[in-house]
């Protein structure tokens, strides 16, 4: 492939340089300059060659209505939790990047779920920019797959990838990673934002005009988002992004982006000696494992994609210094301030001078409002020193009002507490179902201090 002549272009006025400055000459922004590939000769364009037919072959203009809708297929992984996640299964010509921190377990899921496909009779490439293939080989054995069948590509440089790609045909496609992968088109080091734009865009286009899958794996920053720049996350059909703490065995696999699916899907697995096994009941990591009930602790029913899940909620309130402070894991902490706020002024309960901590058990990370229900009587059996009864739950979303609102879908989350021995609930009127549940007393409330009086009468 030629080597076609590059310049510098100004994200904010479009100006070019021939040269990196660190100051735009044309508007004086300061490092907006980013590397670009001009075009080799008038008219021409690099995304026309015959490598790259482009994202979708040009047709006629029709009516919608005209358009046939058809069903992609799907491929299962081998790895059932990992096929939730993706909504079914691996989509004949789908992009997806996953990312995560380091040593969280990304190349370990792919290299299992390429394992399991490959002997399905589906072929795989696994190509590390990385590791060495030795290395890899060693990871294969301490996960049991010293005789896989994956083909393995150790290779950095874009246009051999490609080649390769185009040379052994595989059905599916890891790039690990997309930060380590660089194009002879630009003269700049891997992983800068010019290299990762250009190789994820010919990937892209690779996978779309050939029917391979293609998986990326991303770098994240301290923050926790994918490193590179933000059209990465745009080019791609699905980001999942790989959760949970290092020193836990449980991780927890998001769907953030899909367009073949539901997108907050959550995959659970817990990390064993022979890789990432699928947990078939995710609620019993997030539950407490008391032998009798303590004060502070409230059970939620929460919604993660399509699957209902109890999570523990638990919440500490001690005497605080002259600025109490409010501190929330996996929960966010502007709504933990408001919900104190609602508490005091329609129920009546006081925590201005408390230390007020409130956490989600197991690590998982909570965004829904349906929370603030379990939220707001953890809080308050911490306060008054009292547990809630045994197999009780709450769900529900607190107004400033100090009303209680209806959550989605709340009769899927009843029966799912219902059905793993939970026998008391405290839930909005509107959720209450017309048909009792067996082994179910639901306590219907509208208000926040309706919901406090319901649990005095319990206790």
């Amino acid at each position: 492939m030629a080597k076609e002549k590059t310049l510098f272009t100004c994200s904010t006025c479009g100006g070019t340089s021939p040269r990196w400055l660190g100051k735009c000459p044309a508007c004086g922004a300061w490092n907006t300059l980013v590397e670009t590939v001009a075009e080799a000769e008038p008219g021409k364009n690099r995304y026309s060659a015959a490598s790259f037919t482009g994202l979708a072959q040009a047709q006629a203009v029709q009516p919608l209505a005209a358009i046939e809708a058809r069903d992609f297929a799907r491929t299962a992984s081998g790895l059932e939790e990992l096929d939730r996640v993706l909504g079914g299964g691996i989509v004949e010509g789908g992009v997806v990047l996953i990312g995560g921190d380091p040593g969280i377990g990304k190349s370990t899921l792919l290299l299992q779920a390429l394992d399991a496909l490959q002997r399905t009779g589906l072929p795989t490439l696994y190509v590390t920019g990385e590791e060495s293939g030795a290395q890899v080989a060693l990871r294969a054995r301490r996960l049991g797959l010293e005789h896989s069948p994956v083909q393995v590509l150790a290779e950095i440089q874009l246009e051999k990838i490609l080649a390769t790609m185009d040379a052994h045909q595989p059905a599916v496609v890891v790039i690990d990673s997309i930060q380590t992968v660089y194009s002879d088109q630009l003269s700049s080091a891997p992983g800068s934002v010019a290299q990762v734009r250009e190789c994820a865009a010919h990937l892209t286009r690779a996978a779309k005009s050939s029917g391979m899958a293609v998986v990326l794996v991303g770098h994240v920053t301290k923050e926790g988002a994918l490193a590179g720049p933000r059209v990465l996350e745009h080019m791609v059909d699905t980001v999942l992004y790989f959760e949970g703490d290092t020193h836990s065995p449980f991780r927890l696999v998001r769907a953030i982006k899909n367009r073949f699916g539901a997108v907050n899907e959550i995959g659970v697995f817990a990390m064993t000696e022979r890789g990432l096994k699928g947990v078939s009941n995710p609620s019993a990591i997030f539950l407490s494992q008391h032998s009798a009930p303590v004060p502070g602790s409230c059970v939620l029913v929460t919604l993660e994609g399509t699957r209902p899940l109890l999570v523990e909620i638990q919440a500490l309130v001690d005497s605080g210094g002259p600025s109490p402070r409010r501190l929330s894991v996996g929960l966010e902490r502007d709504r933990l301030a408001m919900l104190l706020a609602v508490l005091h002024r329609h129920a009546g309960v006081a925590c201005a001078d408390q230390d007020v901590f409130v956490n989600a058990v197991g690590g998982v990370r909570i965004s829904e409002p349906a929370s603030d229900l379990a939220v707001l009587l953890a809080i308050t059996s911490s306060l008054r020193g009292k547990a809630l009864p045994k197999g009780f739950f709450a769900f529900g979303e607190v107004g400033l009002a100090g009303e209680v609102r209806p959550a989605p879908r709340g009769q899927e989350r009843l029966r799912e507490a219902a059905k793993l021995g939970f026998s008391v609930a405290v839930v909005p009127k509107a959720n209450a179902p017309k048909k009792a549940i067996e082994g179910l007393t639901i306590h219907a409330v509208e208000r926040v201090e309706d919901a406090l009086e319901v649990v005095r009468g319990l206790g």
